[in-house]
């Protein structure tokens, strides 16, 4: 059986994922996977997706065909299309419906997998210490609220571990996040609006030698 420790760090990592990558984008993956599997919408997405497509290249055609220059095309081309879409309509209501119980189902999962075994966790072990820490290592306040609510003085109690691998993971990400953008990031080259300055300022001093030469000769 795996540690208590490593459980609640998996749960706070799992967490984190799934606030990171956004409820509705995992979601939209699950809802994708269950249909490549062979399970009772997978035929009706894969029926549906063709008809869409179809429904496009039928629009396309439709639109590059005249009435007048090739009327019997363009007939054929508009009962296709007029053919397709219904059906298209039919079974994307219907993939709806499937959809909205599936993410019903997959969320009530989530939340029990994740927030629900969480709470279970910090009820049934709110008295069980994670660890203890060295005698006399931190004041007693300290270790009150390192053991709240119900752990024994001394040790570290499951909420405040559990507040740790939040933090902790949290930072991680920050660190990674800020890290791949440094490392992504292209140097923007600035350009210089008045060119070299040192070239200017030598140009200017040896024009302003020349200028006080030519006033000594013009006083001379």
């Amino acid at each position: 059986m795996p540690s208590l420790l490593l459980v609640v760090f998996i749960l706070q990592l799992a967490l984190h994922i799934i606030n990171t990558v956004g409820v509705n984008t995992i979601n939209e993956l699950l809802w994708i996977l269950y249909n490549k599997f062979p399970t009772p919408t997978s035929k009706s997405a894969q029926k549906a997706q063709k008809l869409k497509r179809e429904i496009v290249r039928l629009k396309r055609e439709l639109a590059a065909t005249s009435p007048q220059q090739d009327f019997a095309k363009w007939a054929k081309l508009d009962r296709q299309h007029n053919k397709a879409v219904p059906e298209f309509q039919k079974l994307d209501a219907s993939l709806k419906s499937h959809r909205t119980t599936f993410i019903s189902t997959v969320s009530a999962l989530r939340w029990l997998g994740t927030q629900g075994l969480r709470f279970v966790l910090q009820f049934w072990y709110s008295k069980s210490p994670m660890f203890w820490m060295p005698a006399g290592w931190v004041p007693y306040y300290v270790e009150w609220i390192l053991s709240f609510p119900r752990a024994p003085i001394g040790s570290v109690s499951i909420n405040i571990w559990g507040i740790a691998c939040a933090s902790i993971i949290t930072l991680a990400g920050e660190a990674l996040q800020a890290a791949w953008v440094l490392a992504t990031r292209k140097p923007v080259p600035v350009a210089s609006e008045k060119g070299d300055p040192m070239a200017f300022g030598a140009g200017t001093t040896t024009a302003s030698a020349d200028t006080a030469k030519t006033g000594e000769k013009k006083e001379l």
